[in-house]
């Protein structure tokens, strides 16, 4: 299907939507084709195989673990922090897979095959799952790749995908691969980018889904804010990094005792993606926007447009409703063209492709709700992504924490930035969005490796973890 709003914005869990989500939802989809294809019964064996990235940083990012619980038939989406908890633990007690939810097999973690230095043709995040018989005859094998923002592709079918993929754009009232093309919709039809992407979404569901389907994504963002301001301590994974979210909402409740006086708002920005990017690295309920590792930047621009655009201290909860709403049609219209044309791949394109997208979408969504004309939102995604082009991808121990978790809070300060300077303006500018996206494409394939989210380079080799 065409790429819509609901999967650059899903509920999965922490810490990578690549490394975490994407694993997952291929591991159960292999368990779910086991079931299918009958030969539960006669498995006696599995062997999982990772490549390349999911290799070398998946410890840090929760790889293994999660494709386990793939393997048992979980799903990223419906799958809660306590039920990941109780199985691992399970797991780790008793040595035993519970494959597709039904057969015990004697797997854990140890025995998962690593080629961190090899890269299949594909992408550097591949998996391959083989399943045996007691005679050690193959029942059933796949290989599948985690393409960034939970996205799988599996090997063999990309060119099926692809066709299936440009069929269901010809469903589209107002189909877009470029943001020359969404501009020219926009002119064509007198509407706003918003419009155009929610006429789209149309197609397969009713307005009333599309509503309340944001609705619901921006209540768990909202919901995972709540949850990280009440944890305390450090995060796991072994560089003893300090939560900070609890400390500073602490601190601005007492010296902003309203929670509306201008003169913070950056500090209020500050803390949501803060707060969201600790309880991913936890491991907790998170929305992919459109990746885990930058899933604090729409979020916490989004708090900033409920909070300070002009006229929200006077809306109502329809207006706020009518915003959010407003808000992520357009951050996911710029999120399509960063999909169709480039990567939002850390590990096959840099943080550009995470963090540089994430507060390219949060800039044209935070425009587009100031009553920013297309050609200003277009000029606001411009800037943002601009100014992230070369962004390296090379966390500390392979662990979603420093810098991600700073790095959040920065782009989303991008982000206002990037919006408020195309709201001066007038829509016109030197620098088209789509030749900065094509800019960030040919960066990521320039970038030498060892700073794709490999813990090879950078930060990762040259602060010590411990």
């Amino acid at each position: 299907m065409a790429v819509g709003v609901f999967d650059l914005f899903s509920v999965g869990i922490g810490p990578s939507s690549s490394h975490t989500v994407g694993p997952m939802r291929a591991g159960a989809v292999f368990a779910s084709e086991l079931k299918d294809a009958g030969v539960l019964d006669s498995v006696a064996s599995l062997r999982v195989d990772l490549y390349g990235s999911l290799a070398a940083t998946g410890r840090g990012h929760g790889t293994f673990t999660a494709t386990l619980l793939g393997m048992e038939g979980y799903e990223p989406e419906l799958i809660l922090p306590d039920e990941v908890e109780e199985r691992l633990a399970s797991i780790a007690e008793t040595g035993k897979l519970n494959l597709a939810g039904e057969v015990l097999l004697d797997y854990a973690v140890e025995d998962m095959v690593l080629h961190p230095l090899t890269v299949l043709p594909r992408h550097t995040n591949g998996m391959k799952f083989a399943v045996s018989d007691a005679e050690g005859n193959v029942l059933k094998e796949a290989t599948f790749f985690s393409v960034g923002g939970g996205f799988i592709v599996r090997e063999g079918e990309e060119s099926a995908a692809q066709a299936e993929l440009e069929e269901s754009k010809k469903e589209l009232p107002l189909p877009f691969r470029t943001a020359a093309e969404l501009l020219g919709r926009c002119a064509s039809k007198g509407l706003g980018i918003s419009d155009i992407m929610f006429i789209n979404e149309r197609a397969s569901r009713s307005e009333e889904e599309i509503r309340e389907g944001l609705l619901h994504i921006w209540a768990v963002m909202e919901a995972c804010v709540e949850t990280s301001l009440q944890r305390e301590g450090v995060l796991p994974g072994g560089l003893k990094v300090r939560r900070r979210a609890p400390d500073w909402l602490e601190r601005l409740l007492k010296e902003d005792k309203d929670r509306n006086d201008p003169k913070y708002w950056q500090e209020w920005v500050n803390l949501i993606a803060l707060a969201v990017n600790e309880e991913n690295a936890s491991g907790g309920r998170v929305v992919t926007a459109p990746t885990n590792g930058a899933a604090g930047i729409i979020p916490a621009v989004l708090y900033y447009a409920l909070n300070y655009a002009p006229g929200m201290d006077k809306a109502t909860q329809a207006d706020k409703d009518d915003v959010v709403v407003k808000f992520l049609l357009a951050a996911s219209a710029v999120g399509v063209l960063y999909k169709e044309q480039a990567s939002i791949s850390g590990a096959e394109v840099g943080c550009q492709g995470e963090v540089g997208s994430a507060s390219s979408m949060a800039a044209a969504g935070l425009a587009e709700v100031m009553g920013g004309s297309p050609g200003q939102v277009e000029n606001a995604a411009e800037i943002a992504m601009e100014h992230n082009l070369g962004l390296t991808c090379d966390p500390i121990g392979g662990l979603v924490q420093i810098p991600c978790i700073e790095r959040n809070a920065i782009a989303a300060a991008k982000a206002i930035n990037a919006a408020k300077m195309a709201l001066w303006g007038d829509g016109t500018h030197r620098v088209s969005l789509d030749e900065v996206i094509v800019t960030m494409r040919e960066t990521g394939k320039d970038m030498s490796h060892k700073y794709k989210e490999t813990a090879m380079g950078g930060l990762a080799v040259n602060v010590v973890e411990c």
